[in-house]
């Protein structure tokens, strides 16, 4: 489904003058931006109107972009940058830790923010467009399901919903996926029983080659073993295929 409106940002950050720089940029670019000094004014424009993607700065006075971040994936899946200092190694980890779909560093390139925003919201399209793995691809017991039949794929304690992007668990509950988390996930069902290195993981979720020592592919898989696994300390379902990367253990099926 093509989107008809231009995709809505809202950039969050309590600089007046990194708001109007990156509306005045951004709009340029095709963007539909508001702008916010922190979460209450975020909180406002939410209410008024769905966003597309929210850029989040971290350092900002009373609440942070930390809080802001959890407090928005507690309910809201739509995805996140945030923004650390350059070089803060730990504001990027506690970022992927709530749930960010990425993350760039001040003072940043507008021409590399604009690439990574395009990026994002590339992989939301085609979430929302490609509800199964691409042709030729191989789903849980080695087949994709037929039309007419639940996409529902067994992970650990949980099941994958491909058309729903989410978790559904024994009872029904179900538990939102950031965008990049349903990406890693569907690269995983794509090529099950496969050694996976870091970066090729990143490569094929994210679109893009990763930086050298980036360790942001372990953070999300240590986020998604919360989720999926019986016991996140022993893996069954994503394991760690030790000096090489990971690879997905589908549960075998009967015959």
């Amino acid at each position: 489904m093509t989107t008809l409106y231009p995709p809505r940002l809202i950039v969050v950050d309590d600089e007046e003058g990194v708001r109007e720089t990156l509306a005045d940029y951004l709009g340029q670019q095709g963007f539909d931006v508001r702008t916010a000094e922190g979460g209450l004014a975020l909180d406002a424009h939410l209410a008024a109107g769905p966003a597309d993607l929210i850029m989040l700065d971290v350092n900002m006075p009373g609440e942070d972009g930390f809080a802001i971040a959890r407090r928005l994936r507690a309910s809201n899946s739509v995805p996140i940058i945030m923004v650390t200092a350059a070089g803060d190694v730990i504001d990027r980890v506690v970022g992927l830790e709530i749930g960010a779909d990425d993350y760039v560093a001040k003072p940043f390139d507008l021409r590399e923010l604009h690439s990574r925003l395009r990026a994002v919201l590339r992989r939301l399209k085609r979430d929302s467009q490609s509800d199964l793995p691409n042709a030729g691809s191989v789903a849980v017991a080695n087949r994709v399901p037929q039309q007419g039949e639940e996409r529902l794929i067994p992970f650990g304690k949980v099941m994958l919903d491909l058309a729903g992007h989410c978790l559904v668990a024994s009872d029904g509950d179900t538990q939102g996926l950031t965008s990049m988390e349903m990406d890693l996930l569907r690269v995983f069902v794509e090529n099950p029983h496969r050694v996976l290195s870091r970066e090729r993981l990143f490569e094929l979720a994210h679109d893009r080659a990763t930086e050298p020592f980036n360790r942001s592919i372990d953070i999300r898989i240590t986020r998604l073993r919360r989720k999926i696994e019986i016991d996140p300390a022993k893996p069954e379902v994503i394991r760690t295929i030790r000096g090489v990367g990971y690879l997905f253990a589908p549960p075998k099926t009967r015959a």
